[in-house]
C-alpha cells in the first residue's frame, strides 16, 4: 500500500501573483492550489510569504484557508532574496523536524529554489512545485516529482467557479483577457507512454493506468493529460486508444494499458531546443528595437510575419510565453514581467558575450593564433641532418 503524503506548503506570493499576472492575466487563488494539493495528500502545513502590506486583499483569502501568513519586508537594495532564503530555511528546518511531513509544495516559478527543491530530494522527501508553465524555470519543473500548472488549475475549474480574470472591474486598461491555450498532438505523447510502458515491463509489473501515469510522472515531471485536451488520465488513455497507439483491457480501477507492437515506427521525444534557432534570427533581425525590451505580443507578431510555418506545438509548446520561458533557462532572452503590460522581452546573455578584461592581449594573440595557422598550412621543408661535432681527444 502506498504511504500517504503529509504535505507541508511553501507559497512564494509575490512570485506567483506577479507572474500569473503578467501571462495569464489572473489572480492567485490559493483555495485552488491547495484544492488540486489535497488530491495528492494531507496538508499539514500551510505558509505564505510576502510584504503584506502591498497586498491586502490577498490577506483575506490566505485566512479563510487558514494559510500562516509569513511577513517579508524589503531589503533596503528592495531585493526580496532575503525572503527567499527564509521560505528555504522554514522548509529545510521543518524536514528535519517533523518527520511525519514527507512531501512539500513550493508554489514558485523562481529558479532560486532549485537548490532547496535538490536538498528536500536527498533527504527523501517528495517534492511538488507549483506555477505556471510560461513563467517557472523549465529546470525548476523538471527536477521536482510532478509539476502541477496553474493553467491545468483554472481549465479544472467548474463553469459556475471560473476564476476571476485578475478583478475584471479593476483590471488596468492595458490588460488583455486570457487566452485559450492550445493542445498539443497526441502523438508527442506516444514516446513517453512508450517509454513508461518499457520501464513497467522491465520491473515486471502489471501496467495499471494509475501505475502508468505515476511512472511517466517520474520520467517527466511536467506531463499534464489536459495539455492534450484531456479532462483526466482515463480520458487520455482512451484518446490513445481511439488513436489507435495502445491496447485497453479491463474497466475501472483495472485497466490494463499495452502499447501496440506495430502501430507506428519508432518515435522520438519533441525537442523543443529545435525552436531556438527560429527565435535567434528573429531576434537578430530586430535587435535594435530590442534594445530597450519589447513587448511579448509584439515579438510573436514578428515571428508570425518572418517565419508563418512556425508552430510552437511542434516544439511542445502551448502558448508563446512558454517559449520566451524556455529560451530564458537557455540565456536567448531575459524576460521581466509587468503587471500592467505582460511579459516585456529583452535580448538574453547569448547576445552580449562577456568583453575580455582590460589589458587583454587580444591583438597579439590573434597574431599568435594566425602564425600558428599559416605555419601549419605552409609546406615543410626537408630537416637537415644536424653536424656532428668532432669529439676532442
Amino acid at each position: 500500500m502506498e504511504e500517504r503524503l503529509n504535505i507541508a506548503v511553501f507559497v512564494d506570493y509575490d512570485n506567483i501573483e506577479i507572474g500569473l499576472k503578467s501571462t495569464l492575466r489572473r489572480e492567485f487563488d490559493v483555495s485552488r492550489t491547495l484544492d488540486a494539493l489535497r488530491e495528492r495528500g494531507d496538508i499539514v502545513a500551510k505558509f505564505a510569504y510576502a510584504n503584506w502590506s502591498r497586498h491586502e486583499q490577498a490577506t483575506r483569502q490566505m485566512a479563510e484557508n487558514a494559510v500562516q501568513m509569513v511577513q517579508r519586508n524589503p531589503s533596503p537594495r528592495g531585493d526580496k532574496n532575503a525572503g527567499d532564503i527564509n521560505l528555504a530555511l522554514d522548509a529545510l528546518e521543518m524536514a528535519f523536524t517533523h518527520d511525519h511531513i514527507n512531501a512539500f509544495a513550493i508554489v514558485s516559478g523562481d529558479s532560486d529554489f532549485i537548490p532547496l527543491v535538490n536538498k528536500l530530494r536527498e533527504y527523501g522527501k517528495t517534492v511538488f512545485v507549483v506555477g505556471g508553465k510560461a513563467f517557472t524555470s523549465t529546470i525548476l519543473q523538471k527536477n521536482c516529482h510532478e509539476f502541477i500548472s496553474y493553467e491545468s488549475l483554472i481549465e479544472d475549474a467548474p463553469k459556475n467557479q471560473a476564476q476571476k480574470p485578475a478583478q475584471a472591474d479593476q483590471r488596468p486598461p492595458a490588460q488583455k483577457p486570457p487566452r485559450k491555450r492550445a493542445t498539443l498532438d497526441l502523438e508527442q505523447a506516444v514516446p513517453l507512454v512508450e517509454r513508461a510502458l518499457q520501464v513497467l515491463e522491465r520491473r515486471s509489473l502489471r501496467p495499471q493506468a494509475g501505475l502508468l501515469k505515476s511512472t511517466m510522472l517520474q520520467l517527466d515531471s511536467r506531463f499534464d493529460e489536459r495539455a492534450y485536451g484531456a479532462r483526466s488520465f482515463s480520458e487520455f488513455v482512451e484518446k490513445l486508444k481511439e488513436a489507435g497507439y495502445v491496447n485497453v483491457s479491463g474497466s475501472g480501477g483495472q485497466t490494463m494499458i499495452e502499447a501496440k507492437k506495430a502501430a507506428v515506427p519508432e518515435r522520438t521525444l519533441v525537442d523543443p531546443e529545435q525552436a531556438l534557432p527560429h527565435l535567434r534570427d528573429v531576434l537578430e533581425t530586430h535587435r535594435m528595437e530590442l534594445e530597450n525590451g519589447c513587448l511579448a505580443e509584439e515579438l510573436e507578431n514578428w515571428m508570425n510575419e518572418e517565419v508563418p510555418d512556425f508552430d510552437l506545438r511542434k516544439y511542445g509548446f502551448t502558448e508563446f510565453a512558454e517559449l520566451l520561458n524556455f529560451a530564458q533557462d537557455k540565456l536567448v532572452v531575459r524576460i521581466e514581467p509587468d503587471e500592467e503590460e505582460g511579459l516585456r522581452v529583452f535580448l538574453g546573455p547569448e547576445f552580449y558575450p562577456p568583453a575580455l578584461p582590460e589589458g587583454a592581449p587580444e591583438l597579439h594573440t590573434k597574431v599568435i593564433s594566425e602564425e600558428i595557422v599559416s605555419e601549419a598550412a605552409a609546406p615543410k621543408k626537408p630537416r637537415r641532418a644536424r653536424k656532428r661535432k668532432a669529439s676532442v681527444p
